[in-house]
């Protein structure tokens, strides 16, 4: 079952999968999401690869009337089923677009924050990704990653040299490396001397074999 599982594990995540998108991850839970993610009334984010808008649904309420969700998917289907949730909810402010992230179709410095949960291991070149996240970032906005272990998971490390090579520095990480969540600025957007990161207190420990 367990090789069945991690064989069967394709991406982009197949649609037809989708109830298994809405089951919480140990350590990728809402609470620490909100503690990295930090989300603001009046605030524009972008979430790539929502799936089944498991994260969205709980980001989009406290960005408030006057704030907006775009969520970016390849798959029409994953997107459908996030605006008919939303819908369902009461959300206006979420916007679709079906896009690649390798290639994202915003002008520079459009959004306070991006995130991906579990999506970037998905996306092929994700360092194509991250550059494109730290264009589309407002000056002193964040991007926050979640990764989860996989088949398609990115360790930790291999996150960590990929964000500097596209001019991100981490400010924040949750979770060991099978599971974590990490949040990066644009390099210059904070006081020199943050390139090393600040670690949450309770994952000082935590060693990266991969590293």
């Amino acid at each position: 079952m367990a090789a069945a599982w991690w064989l069967g594990d394709t991406a982009p995540y197949p649609y037809a999968q989708r109830g298994l998108l809405d089951v919480p991850l140990p350590f990728l839970t809402a609470d620490r999401m909100d503690a990295v993610l930090q989300p603001r009334p009046g605030e524009r984010f972008l979430e790539i690869g929502p799936g089944t808008g498991l994260q969205s649904l709980h980001v989009a309420p406290q960005l408030g009337p006057e704030g907006r969700l775009d969520v970016l998917d390849i798959q029409q289907e994953m997107l459908d089923h996030v605006m008919c949730r939303a819908r369902r909810d009461g959300l206006a402010t979420v916007r679709p677009t079906r896009s690649d992230a390798r290639e994202l179709p915003y002008a520079d410095g459009t959004f306070d924050a991006v995130y991906a949960v579990t999506a970037l291991g998905e996306i092929p070149e994700p360092d194509r990704v991250l550059r494109e996240a730290a264009r589309v970032l407002a000056p002193g906005g964040r991007l926050v990653i979640g990764e989860f272990f996989d088949r398609h998971w990115i360790p930790f490390g291999r996150l960590h040299r990929l964000a500097d090579a596209a001019g991100l520095h981490l400010t924040e990480r949750r979770g060991p490396s099978p599971a974590y969540l990490a949040r990066f600025r644009p390099c210059g957007a904070d006081a020199p001397g943050h390139q090393s990161g600040l670690l949450a207190h309770s994952d000082r420990g935590t060693h990266d074999g991969e590293a």
